[in-house]
């Protein structure tokens, strides 16, 4: 009865058993810690891969910044020398307004000119002067 008593149905001895507990709950917490362990170290290098995609996608939105600002200044420069077009033609068609309505002038006093000539044969016999 003594070796049935000291040992139960596993095989391990009475004795035995309180520090197999003990080395069973020693491993499981070790285990457990292991396993935070891994779990914090891939947390941190998750935290670093997120860090790291965070800074590359930050440079990749920098450069297309960049270029959008180098885009803009094209299409502003080629605003202004449309706007700068524009305002030549428009000084231009003015010019040519003006120069139109200045010949429309002058073309009527040359009118006025010719028939003043061609009175005055009748202007100058009626005033008396003869050539």
């Amino acid at each position: 009865h003594e070796r049935l008593s000291r040992y139960d149905s596993t095989g391990e001895s009475a004795i035995d058993k309180p520090l197999g507990r003990t080395s069973s709950y020693t491993r499981r917490e070790a285990r457990l810690a292991s396993l935070n362990k891994q779990e914090q170290d891939t947390t941190a290098k998750d935290y670093k891969k997120m860090y790291t995609e965070a800074l590359q996608e930050n440079e990749k939105l920098k450069s297309r910044l960049q270029d959008s600002k180098q885009e803009l200044v094209k299409i502003r420069s080629q605003l202004e020398k449309v706007a700068q077009r524009q305002d030549r033609m428009s000084e231009r068609s003015t010019v040519l307004e003006t120069e139109k309505r200045e010949k429309q002038v002058l073309e009527k006093r040359v009118t006025d000119m010719e028939e003043e000539i061609k009175q005055a044969p009748t202007l100058r016999f009626r005033c008396g002067y003869q050539p």
